[in-house]
């Protein structure tokens, strides 16, 4: 038999550990404001070189947030549960053609539909009526091609937060955010064309019909064929 050597891990990595298991356990609220550096170096008699690296490395997991050019000065424990790490994953696996785009709007296909369909079942008002605010906004005539991309992501992201389901809900983002990251610059032309936007919104007109009459069936059929007619116009 043989062993291995013990190997001491970087100060850093020890110190994003310790913040990482107290947010898990819930000792660190979601929302709640984390020791200032000064406090941090102190408690773990670190550097703050050490301290902004393990932030950092948190940041990276979606457990913290921070703002501003000194970033991370201050931090909080995330609000909200992160999607990003998963979408990073996802969008890696792209590039490294271990998976392709068709396979993930495949995924989005089959996932926010169930997550439809559940949301039609069991509808979550809020929720609808936010699905029901994005439509009303690509409805209006003056209304920006961003603006007009920004309402159809909010009208997605309601109608599968209303599911109640938050790992669909989670799941499906990240997948939304790695195809959008292959396909990002025709994405932001699509919504320029004034057919375009007609017919997505007639489809989302539909859609949001279908689950406000409780009608899951055709509210998962719906989902499927529109979001693979709006893929159909892309390379994958």
């Amino acid at each position: 038999m043989t062993f291995r050597g013990v190997v001491r891990s970087p100060a850093y990595l020890q110190v994003a550990e310790q913040i990482r298991a107290a947010i898990l356990s819930g000792e660190l609220a979601p929302g709640q404001p984390l020791p200032t550096e000064r406090d941090l170096c102190a408690q773990f008699s670190v550097s703050r070189t050490t301290v902004r690296e393990a932030l950092r490395a948190l940041q990276a997991q979606g457990l913290v947030s921070g703002g501003g050019r000194t970033t991370p000065l201050r931090t909080t424990v995330a609000a909200e549960p992160p999607s990003e790490p998963l979408r990073d994953a996802l969008h890696n696996l792209v590039r490294l053609q271990r998976v392709s785009l068709a396979d993930l709007v495949e995924l989005r296909c089959a996932l926010e539909a169930a997550a439809v369909e559940r949301a039609a079942a069991h509808p979550q008002a809020d929720r609808l009526a936010e699905a029901r605010a994005a439509l009303d906004d690509m409805r209006r005539l003056d209304i920006s091609a961003e603006e007009f991309e920004d309402a159809d992501v909010r009208f997605h992201v309601a109608l599968v937060a209303a599911s109640g389901n938050e790992a669909m809900h989670l799941i499906m983002l990240a997948v939304r955010d790695a195809i959008a990251e292959h396909l990002r610059d025709a994405l932001h032309e699509l919504p320029r064309s004034r057919a375009v936007r007609c017919r997505l919104t007639d489809q989302h007109a539909a859609l949001l019909a279908a689950v406000e009459k409780g009608d899951a069936e055709q509210a998962g059929s719906l989902t499927r064929e529109h979001i693979m007619d709006f893929y159909r116009r892309f390379p994958l």
